[in-house]
Order: C-alpha cells, then sequence, then structure tokens
C-alpha cells in the first residue's frame, strides 16, 4: 500500500520559504500523478498542488499565487514543495498524496514572526 514520509517544515517568518519533501513507496510512482494538500487547525483539508507523472503539468490552488513550485524526481521516489514568500495563513500541516485513502503524517508549516 502506497506510504508517504513528508519531511522540511517548520517554523519561518513571513516572507521567508521553505521546501518540504515527501518520499513515496508501496506503488510505481513514476506512473502516478502527485499532489500537495495542507490543513490548518480547524479547517479542512485543501489542494495545493498537483504535478503530472511525468512533469509535463502542473497545477495549483488560486492562494499559490505564483509563490509555491512543485517538482518530482521519479528516480528518488520524491515530490517536492517549494514555499516562497510565506504568509501566516500559509501555516498548516502539508501532506503528499496520490489518491485513495492513504495519507502520510504530514509536515509541520508555521509562519509566524
Amino acid at each position: 500500500q502506497a506510504q508517504f514520509v513528508e519531511s522540511g517544515g517548520g517554523l519561518v517568518q513571513p516572507g521567508g520559504s521553505l521546501r518540504l519533501s515527501c518520499v513515496a513507496s508501496g506503488f510505481t510512482f513514476s506512473n502516478r500523478a502527485m499532489s500537495w494538500y495542507r490543513q490548518a487547525p480547524g479547517l479542512e483539508r485543501e489542494f495545493v498542488a498537483s504535478i503530472t507523472s511525468t512533469s509535463s503539468s502542473t497545477y495549483y490552488a488560486a492562494f499559490v499565487k505564483g509563490r509555491f513550485t512543485i517538482s518530482r524526481d521519479n528516480a528518488k521516489n520524491t515530490v517536492y514543495l517549494q514555499l516562497n514568500s510565506l504568509k501566516p495563513e500559509d501555516t498548516a500541516v502539508y501532506y503528499c498524496y496520490t489518491g485513495g485513502s492513504n495519507w502520510g503524517q504530514g509536515t509541520q508549516v508555521t509562519v509566524s514572526s
């Protein structure tokens, strides 16, 4: 079954940057589109970004507005999310996902001065 290990979160000041990583296993990574979602306290999980299996196309939620970049390395079974120009409202647990019912533990991103 699909498993995900997210990392790279932390505490950062407004305007700062982080690079999140997600190592996936249990399925053929290079055949699957990958997504990032996030969940802030008290809110539902929401879509952030996705990337096709060959990296030919990427998609972003409207609130990203050019600040985040999703990428992947199929040789490493890893998907990345570069977060730039972070805002306090970006504070959330970030998860990678490829469909189905399996989610990882996520990685906490806290944006605060």
